[in-house]
């Protein structure tokens, strides 16, 4: 599941190009150079292929595209490769003077919106945005799990949210962790537990999701060592049983984290690529300046010059957080569970 959120946070913004004329080359050109400045990637199309093909490569690498031409050029070019919100890229379509800047998908979860505004302001043309919740002025559920690093259970759950909203209805938000700031019109807030009488929750345990939106804060990071040679599937049933027993909904997790000496264990690569997870290693000096109480072991510190790995890995990819699971062993794998400081506002 992308949840590329324009900038967000897991990694360099690729953005790629479409345009037919001189003119439109002009200011992709423009463009190019802009995002180049601002630390944007431009991805590269395949040469010498065809439309659908570069398409078809632009959907599944790139977070944006922007195409420089008349709309309906870039709806007939993308209409085989549209999925889900939630999947695809961010898609803009900017006419070749640069006076308009449409986004026609991924306007809040890919961001194509904040694009949109950002390049209009940066060419002196305007931003031509559709999306109901922007135009009636109420709060977008999901453009707010972008900006707090939230993923969402449900987008069509997400979509009655927002309806209620628009129709001028109001909706209870319910969260573990303490949220800052005034709640948007429409958002009635309550902290801590409850047992009904909300339609949307902020939470990372695991649990029922009966007639609610749940909105899990991505905040969890899981420490893992193995043997070398560990399997795919014993590291997997090791990280599954670990979430299992905090009572964590999956989804929670951020990344995983090692020691540097794992960063080729082919079974460890392949659970981080078949989940979607990212992973960090963290070399043993690293690792042995994390301060706290940690489970140690001789061995351990013979074998890889550092006494525990799971557990002070997870704490510095966490950004020094909270220990909630301590070391567990299984299989020859071992897992522990640190989470970030939830810092929510709305």
């Amino acid at each position: 599941m992308r949840y590329n959120f324009a900038d967000g946070g897991n990694g360099t913004l690729k953005i790629a190009f479409f345009s037919f004329t001189g003119r439109g080359d002009g200011l992709k050109s423009r463009l190019w150079d802009y995002f180049l400045s601002t630390g944007r990637e431009i991805f590269d199309l395949p040469q010498g292929a065809g439309l659908k093909e570069q398409a078809a490569a632009a959907f599944a690498g790139a977070d944006a595209i922007f195409f420089i031409c008349a709309a309906g050029i870039a709806v007939r070019t993308i209409a085989p490769f549209v999925r889900s919100k939630v999947t695809d890229p961010a898609v803009i379509v900017a006419d070749e003077a640069g006076k308009w800047m449409i986004p026609l998908l991924g306007g809040h979860i890919g961001g194509g919106n904040e694009l949109a505004r950002e390049v209009a302001a940066f060419l002196g043309g305007e931003a031509v945005i559709t999306t109901a919740t922007d135009i009636n002025g109420v709060f977008a559920v999901d453009l707010w799990a972008k900006s707090q690093n939230l993923a969402i259970s449900s987008m069509e759950r997400a979509k009655k949210v927002s309806a209620r909203l628009i129709a001028g209805e109001e909706v209870t938000l319910r969260s573990d962790y303490p949220v800052e700031g005034t709640p948007p019109r429409g958002v009635l807030y309550r902290s801590g537990a409850a047992s009904s009488g909300f339609e949307i929750i902020v939470s990372m345990r695991r649990g029922a999701e009966d007639g609610f939106l749940r909105l899990i804060p991505r905040h969890v990071y899981v420490g893992i060592g193995c043997r070398k040679g560990a399997s795919e599937r014993d590291i997997a049933e090791a990280f599954d049983e670990t979430l299992e027993f905090l009572e964590l909904d999956g989804r929670c997790v951020a990344g995983i984290a090692s020691i540097d000496v794992k960063d080729s264990e082919a079974g460890l690569l392949s659970f981080c690529e078949e989940r979607g997870i990212s992973s960090v290693f963290f070399g043993a000096a690293e690792l042995r300046a994390v301060k706290g109480c940690f489970s140690g072991s001789d061995f351990v510190a013979e074998t890889v010059g550092v006494d525990n790995v799971c557990e002070r890995a997870a704490v510095l990819a966490s950004g020094n957080g909270e220990l909630i699971g301590r070391k567990t062993a299984r299989r020859g794998v071992t897992t522990a569970v640190a989470v970030k400081k939830a810092d929510l506002r709305f």
